[in-house]
């Protein structure tokens, strides 16, 4: 019986060579001359060594090569010198691949003794639609520090998970002319240093926008100092087109944002840069981290950072997801807040190291809130809640100390026109159950509340959890309770 396989088109033998693994694809082609130059026609090519075991780390970077270069040899490469550097050798494989009409292209980095650098000349593509770069890569700038060799024409999605210069990030942006989707990611990996991109975004065309910079855990305190220094830059969006935007960072100094007219969702998770636990009971009084009320003549220290500018130019969206330090930030880092007149969905996080203090002004900011999803119940006391929830505080050196000043209390749920009301991660702690006492009381508008239990309180407990809840007094008689 003939080998029927060897038979069939060359299409479809490379339609059959990319649904397994490259080096078993690879190795096909010393089966026979037949088989010798069909890997090009493969739809992927994956260089992985996570699942690769060498007997020793010399044969692990020696064999990985030496795989590569046969790989790519059977596209027919001329090679016209030695590439001893592996920088260079690197460089040759993504060139080699890219001459094929390359749509997509992954490259990782892990840690290693160097970085590695691309060189500008072979991120240039005519056909290139999505890039990935992630790890300890590096781009080559030119001597005079204004050009990049990079030009990506039909480029639509483009992550940079790199530790690059910060103003390579909006050249390499402005060389992607119609490019939509855009990931930057810092912070990831401590020892590349702190350097952040993401601080300037001006795109036209750009839809989507994921920005994460974070501060890694455990870092000394100059290097922390290195961190705050570039957040005292003025943070830069202008993107007309956006429509999702997903912002994870300390807060910055300063916030230049154009108008967000076609911004549908926002995904906020912004954090401050110090703890507030000292204004937990009075933001006219600044109590040190004992507790304690101090004089009159000691100013309370500012607050870093001012969001001001990009709460207003989210003014517009549909839906709204803020993390529990966001709830923090929107109150002290955003001295007025917007009508959020078309927001319909509106998610909050929530911890016990984090206040709800703006949650009366949020609230009363949205005239048209439909649906108010909450992850937790559970958040830290302050005085500053109003009607949005139920917590007492109590401020356990108040009765050696400065009387405080009272302020009147602000209702928001009366008026608040919410239908739905989603709760997550619901564990029937006291604290958690006043907290649906008092919003089922005082939402007006409720028609619909789902509570989501957590895994330890489901099957028996999740019994008595469903008895207290339908037992909870209920302002709107159209509302029904849900436990999922």
């Amino acid at each position: 019986m003939g080998d029927s396989i060897s038979s069939l088109p060359d299409e479809i033998l490379g339609k059959l060579l990319s649904l397994v693994p490259t080096k078993v694809a690879a190795s096909t082609s010393v089966l026979s001359k037949r088989w010798r130059n069909l890997l090009s026609l493969v739809d992927s090519l994956s260089f992985d060594e996570s699942m690769v075991v060498y007997p020793n780390e010399e044969e692990a970077t020696k064999g990985s090569q030496r795989f590569c270069d046969f790989t790519f040899s059977l596209y027919r490469v001329a090679k016209t010198m030695s590439y001893n550097d592996e920088c260079a050798r690197l460089n040759r494989w993504i060139w080699t691949a890219m001459e094929q009409g390359l749509l997509e292209l992954h490259l990782y980095a892990p840690a290693s003794r160097s970085t590695v650098n691309i060189e500008p000349r072979v991120l240039r593509s005519n056909t290139l639609v999505k890039l990935t770069i992630s790890g300890h890569y590096d781009i080559d700038v030119d001597s005079d520090g204004e050009s990049l060799d990079v030009f990506f024409p039909a480029l639509k999605s483009l992550s940079l998970m790199v530790a690059l210069d910060i103003e390579s990030y909006p050249r390499i942006i402005h060389a992607c002319p119609v490019l939509e989707e855009l990931t930057i990611r810092n912070g990831d990996f401590s020892d590349m240093g702190p350097l952040w991109g993401g601080t300037v975004v001006e795109h036209a065309s750009i839809k989507r926008l994921v920005i994460a910079t974070h501060v890694p855990d455990h870092i000394d305190y100059y290097l922390l100092l290195e961190y705050f220094e570039n957040a005292c830059q003025t943070v830069r969006f202008q993107a007309p087109s956006l429509v999702y935007l997903d912002y994870s960072s300390f807060v910055f100094r300063k916030y230049d944002v154009g108008d967000l007219d076609s911004l549908v969702e926002a995904r906020l998770s912004l954090k401050l840069w110090r703890s507030t636990s000292h204004y937990d009971y009075d933001d006219d009084y600044y109590y040190d981290y004992n507790g304690s009320l101090c004089d009159d003549d000691d100013p309370s220290p500012p607050i870093f950072g001012d969001v001001t500018c990009l709460v207003a130019a989210i003014r517009n969206i549909t839906t709204l997801h803020l993390s529990p330090d966001s709830l923090e930030v929107f109150h002290f880092c955003c001295k007025s807040m917007p009508i959020f007149n078309n927001l319909l969905n509106l998610s909050i996080e929530s911890n016990n190291q984090n206040g709800w203090q703006v949650m009366p002004l949020l609230l009363k900011s949205c005239p048209n809130l439909q649906t108010l999803v909450f992850k937790g119940l559970v958040h830290k006391v302050t005085n500053r809640c109003g009607d949005a929830c139920a917590c007492n505080p109590q401020n356990p050196s108040l009765k050696n100390s400065k009387k405080m000043k009272k302020k009147k209390k602000i209702c928001c749920l009366q008026t608040c026109p919410v239908k739905v009301l989603e709760i997550s991660d619901y564990g029937g702690c006291f604290q958690e159950v006043e907290q649906m006492r008092h919003f089922l009381g005082n939402l007006k508008c409720l028609e619909t509340v789902k509570v989501g239990v957590v895994p330890d309180n489901k099957g028996k407990n999740a019994e008595f959890l469903r008895a207290n809840l339908m037992n909870l007094p209920k302002l709107s008689s159209k509302c029904t309770i849900q436990l999922l």
